[in-house]
């Protein structure tokens, strides 16, 4: 079995004036939360062999915050095709994951994670409604998959966990900027 982790970028601040979307830097609202979700996921004892992220600075400031929580990571690799990606595009590169890869970490952007988390789950599993809901910044979507990542599909994956971070601390919610 294959455990695929999908982690959102932090809350980006948009009062940063860059040219490009691609450059928005995490708020500090979004640099908390990062840091208390990798600090939940060691605590969850939640392991990675292979890390793939978007190259987009919200991003690598995501995991530069997650990892003090959390500890070493697996070396990232960086992939273009990850950043604002479509659900099929995050599909292609997680069946392009290395085969002797049991645990992934997959960092990008929605709405392709929630649509992600959306395909591969069953629509019978109990905890598809939160994400249907919304799919926060910052939040953490765990599946098991049956079989290799090569034949991920349609309904192949158990969503076994969605962690928001306000789910840790009310503080990293709406309302608390």
């Amino acid at each position: 079995m294959k455990t695929l982790t999908l982690l959102r970028h932090a809350k980006s601040g948009w009062d940063d004036p860059v040219a490009r979307d691609f450059d928005r830097p995490l708020n500090a609202k979004g640099a908390r939360a990062a840091t208390a979700m990798g600090r939940h996921l060691l605590r969850e004892e939640l392991r990675f062999d292979h890390l793939v992220a978007s190259p987009a600075l919200r991003v690598v400031q995501t995991l530069d915050h997650f990892g003090r929580g959390y500890g070493d990571l697996p070396a990232c690799n960086s992939d273009r095709s990850l950043y604002l990606a479509s659900a099929a595009t995050l599909l292609d590169v997680v069946r392009a994951l290395p085969a002797d890869t049991d645990r992934a970490l997959l960092v990008g952007h929605n709405p392709g994670l929630e649509d992600l988390v959306l395909l591969l789950s069953a629509e019978s599993n109990p905890l598809r409604g939160a994400v249907e809901e919304k799919f926060p910044t910052a939040s953490v979507a765990v599946l098991e998959l049956d079989g290799d990542w090569a034949a991920a599909d349609d309904g192949c994956g158990h969503l076994i966990r969605f962690t928001r971070p306000r789910d840790l601390d009310p503080t990293l919610g709406p309302g608390h900027d």
